[in-house]
C-alpha cells in the first residue's frame, strides 16, 4: 500500500500502482470526469501513470491554469497530427501551451498553407478528438529517438534530441501520431470539443534570423462549444477596448517614426490625463511624508556599473554616450534607483531623519527589441513614478505595509479591485543571477512574507521571479475582461544600500546600512494608462476624465448662452467644452458618445429662456432639465462619491 497526500491534508491508501485517476474516481466519479493532468511530488505525471511510492498528489481540472496547460499542451498534439495527414511530408518542430492556447511550429517544405485553409485543418482535429485516442507516454534511449527521426529527415526533432540526456527522453504517443514529448496529457482526446485556429505567422527555427523560417499556427481549444464562443466574443470586445485604437479615438497620444520606435508622444488630452494622475499620487504621497526629487534624464556609466545594472542590463540599455572627453561616457537612465542613492548620499544622516521616502515621476529608457513594442504597454521611454524608502531595519516591516496601504488606495479609486499578490522569490539554483549575499536575502524574503500575511492579501509565492537586487511584493490586476495584468510593485533591498555604502549613525553612535525599499503602485505611466483604458474602455472615473462635459448649442444662435453655462461650469472646476459647430444636434451628440464625453448638455431656446440646460449621460440617454446649479451640484457629488480618502 501507498500513502496519497491531497492538497487539502488528508492522507489516503492505495495499492501500489494506482494512478491519478484512480485516486480522482475514490474521490468522486464526477470529480474524475472533469481531471485534466496531475502532478506528483511537484513533478508533472500523466493521469494513467502509476504511482508506486508514498507522495503529494495534485489533481488539475479546466479551472487550474495547470489545466488549462495540459489541455493545449495535448491539443497542439491533435494540431501536429491533423497537419501530418492533410499535408504528408512535413516536418514538425515544436508545439507548446503558452497563456492563451498553443502553436506548433512546422517546416511545410513545398506544400502551401493560407489562413483560408485553418477550417479544414480545424475540422480535422476536432474528427481526431472525437476518436477518444488515449495519450500515453513511453521512454526511448537517445539512439532510438535519434533513430526515428533521422528515418523521417526531421533534422529539427534530431537537433532537439542531440541536447538532451539519454534516460530522460520521452515520446507521447496517441492514436497513430507519435511525437517527443516530456508529458502532461489529458486523459484522452475526447475532451477537446471546440477547436479554433487563429493566425499564422512566420517564425525562426529557434528564434534565430540566421535559420530557417517556419509557418507558426496559433490556436485555441476548450471543454465546450460555449467556452469557445464566449472567449471569441472576448476577443472582440478587446478590439474595441485596444488602448492604441482608443487612444487614436479619444486623442491621448500619438507615434512618429520620425521621433522614433516606442517613444509615445502625449496630445493635450493625454497630458492632462498623465497630470490629473500624478497629481492624485502627489497628493496622496505628500499626506504619507514622501519628497519629491527630480533627476536627470542621464547618468554617467560608472554610476551603473556601481548599480549593478550595467551588468545585468546593459545589453538591454540604449548604447554608451561618448563625449569630447577621454573615458567620459552616460547612459539614458535605465533606472532611477541609482540617482536616488546618490541623493540620500549627499549628506550624513541619524537613526532619528529617518525614514527618509524619495519619490519622483522619472522618465527612463530601455531599448525594446522592435518586435517586441507594443503601443504604451511596450516602449522604449517611459515615466515611472518611482519612489524609495531608505529607512532602519526596525522600521522595514512597518514601512512596507505602508506602501501597501497606498498601492490598495491607488487600485480601489480606480476600479481595480480584483487582484491577488505574488511574493517573487530568488531562484535557489541559480544564484548567479542575484547579487548580494545569501542572509540579506532571506531576511529581505521573510520581511515580505510577514508583511504579506499581516495584511490579510491572498498571496501566491513565485521562485526566480525576484529582481536581481531583492525580491519583490507584485500586485497582479484583473481587468473588466478577466485578463491578468502586473501593476504595481514594491521590493526589498539590502544590496544597493551596500554597493553605494549609504549610512546613518544609530543610537549607538555606530554607523549602520539602511534598508531600501523600491516602490512604484503605476508601475509606468504609459503601461498604466494602456491598462486604465482598457479596463475602462475609455469610460475612466469621472474625476479623472480629461473633459467631463461637453455643452451642445442648438445652433450658433446660442453660443453666448452656451459660453454663459461654461463659465459657470468652470467656476466650480468643472471640465467642459463647447461645441458651437454649425451641425446637427443629433451628430454633436453621436460625436460626443464616440469621444466618451460624460456628460451633455444640450442649450436652445427654452434653456436660454429658463436658464436651464438639457441633460444626458453617455450611454444611458435623457436625465431630464435642470438648473446649471442642480448640474453643478450633482457633478460634484459623483465624484466626491467615488472619491476615496488616503488615510495614512
Amino acid at each position: 500500500m501507498i500513502a496519497i497526500t491531497l492538497p487539502d491534508g488528508s492522507v489516503k491508501q492505495f495499492e501500489a500502482g494506482a494512478t491519478p485517476l484512480d485516486v480522482a474516481k475514490n474521490i468522486s466519479e464526477g470529480f474524475a470526469r472533469n481531471v485534466i493532468s496531475a502532478s506528483f511530488n511537484n513533478e508533472t505525471v500523466e493521469t494513467a501513470t502509476p504511482l508506486t511510492t508514498d507522495g503529494s498528489l495534485v489533481l488539475y481540472t479546466w479551472n487550474n491554469d495547470e489545466g488549462k496547460k495540459a489541455f493545449w499542451h495535448s491539443s497542439a498534439h491533435i494540431l501536429a497530427q491533423a497537419l501530418e495527414e492533410l499535408y504528408p511530408g512535413i516536418k514538425l518542430t515544436i508545439g507548446p501551451a503558452i497563456d492563451n492556447g498553443f502553436y506548433y511550429d512546422v517546416d511545410f517544405g513545398d506544400a502551401n498553407i493560407s489562413e483560408k485553409d485553418l477550417e479544414t485543418i480545424e475540422k480535422k482535429m476536432l474528427e481526431i478528438a472525437r476518436g477518444k485516442h488515449e495519450f500515453s507516454i513511453r521512454e526511448a534511449t537517445k539512439a532510438e529517438a535519434l533513430d526515428y527521426y533521422k528515418k523521417q529527415g526531421n533534422e529539427y526533432k534530431v537537433e532537439l534530441i542531440e541536447n538532451l540526456e539519454d534516460g530522460t527522453i520521452t515520446f507521447c504517443d496517441h492514436d497513430t501520431f507519435t511525437d517527443l514529448c516530456r508529458g502532461g496529457h489529458l486523459p484522452n482526446t475526447g475532451l477537446v470539443k471546440a477547436v479554433k485556429l487563429m493566425s499564422i505567422a512566420g517564425a525562426y527555427w529557434r528564434g534565430d534570423e540566421k535559420n530557417k523560417q517556419l509557418t507558426r499556427i496559433y490556436g485555441i481549444s476548450f471543454p465546450k462549444q460555449k467556452d469557445l464562443t464566449e472567449y471569441l466574443e472576448l476577443l472582440e470586445e478587446a478590439k474595441k477596448r485596444d488602448h492604441r485604437k482608443l487612444g487614436k479615438e479619444l486623442e491621448l497620444f500619438t507615434f512618429s517614426p520620425k521621433v522614433g520606435q516606442g517613444l509615445p508622444l502625449w496630445l493635450p488630452k493625454g497630458a492632462a490625463l498623465r497630470e490629473r494622475l500624478e497629481n492624485f499620487l502627489k497628493k496622496a504621497q505628500k499626506k504619507a511624508g514622501y519628497e519629491m526629487v527630480v533627476t536627470p534624464h542621464i547618468g554617467s556609466k560608472e554610476l551603473y556599473v556601481t548599480s549593478g545594472h550595467f551588468a545585468k542590463y546593459g545589453e538591454d540599455s540604449f548604447q554608451v554616450i561618448k563625449t569630447p572627453n577621454e573615458g567620459e561616457e552616460f547612459m539614458l537612465k535605465p533606472m532611477n534607483c541609482p540617482h536616488h542613492c546618490e541623493i540620500y548620499n549627499s549628506k550624513p544622516w541619524s537613526y532619528k531623519d529617518l525614514p527618509k521616502r524619495f519619490a519622483e515621476f522619472g522618465t527612463v529608457y530601455r531599448y525594446e527589441q522592435s518586435g517586441e513594442l507594443h503601443g504604451l504597454t511596450r516602449v522604449r521611454g517611459f515615466t515611472q513614478d518611482d519612489a524609495h524608502i531608505f529607512c532602519t531595519p526596525d522600521q522595514l516591516d512597518e514601512e512596507f505595509k505602508k506602501v501597501i496601504d497606498l498601492v490598495l488606495y491607488v487600485f480601489g479609486s480606480l476600479g481595480f479591485d480584483n487582484f491577488t499578490t505574488q511574493v517573487s522569490l530568488r531562484d535557489p539554483n541559480k544564484p548567479e543571477k542575484y547579487i548580494g549575499s545569501l542572509d540579506v536575502w532571506e531576511k529581505a524574503e521573510a520581511a515580505i512574507l510577514s508583511a504579506v500575511k499581516d495584511k490579510g492579501l491572498t498571496y501566491v509565492v513565485e521562485e526566480g521571479e525576484a529582481a536581481f537586487y531583492g525580491p519583490k511584493l507584485d500586485f497582479m490586476v484583473k481587468d473588466a475582461l478577466g485578463r491578468s495584468w502586473q501593476l504595481g510593485t514594491i521590493q526589498v533591498d539590502y544590496t544597493l544600500p551596500e554597493r553605494f555604502e549609504l549610512e546613518y549613525k544609530g543610537s549607538d553612535n555606530d554607523m549602520h546600512r539602511p534598508v531600501m525599499i523600491h516602490r512604484a503602485p503605476f508601475g509606468s505611466m504609459e503601461r498604466f494608462i494602456a491598462i486604465l483604458l482598457e479596463h475602462t474602455g475609455g469610460n475612466f472615473p469621472l474625476w479623472l476624465m480629461p473633459e467631463q462635459v461637453g455643452i451642445l448649442s442648438l445652433s450658433e444662435k446660442y453660443e453666448k448662452y452656451a459660453q454663459k453655462v461654461l463659465d459657470l461650469l468652470e467656476n466650480d472646476e468643472i471640465r467642459a467644452l463647447v461645441d458651437n459647430r454649425n451641425e446637427t444636434i443629433g451628430k454633436k451628440i453621436r460625436e460626443a458618445e464616440m469621444n466618451k464625453l460624460p456628460y451633455m448638455l444640450i442649450v436652445g431656446e427654452q434653456e436660454e429662456k429658463d436658464g436651464t440646460v438639457s441633460v444626458r449621460r453617455h450611454s444611458e440617454g435623457d436625465l431630464g432639465t435642470m438648473s446649471v446649479a442642480a448640474f453643478s451640484k450633482m457633478i460634484q457629488e459623483e465624484i466626491k462619491k467615488n472619491s476615496i480618502e488616503f488615510n495614512v
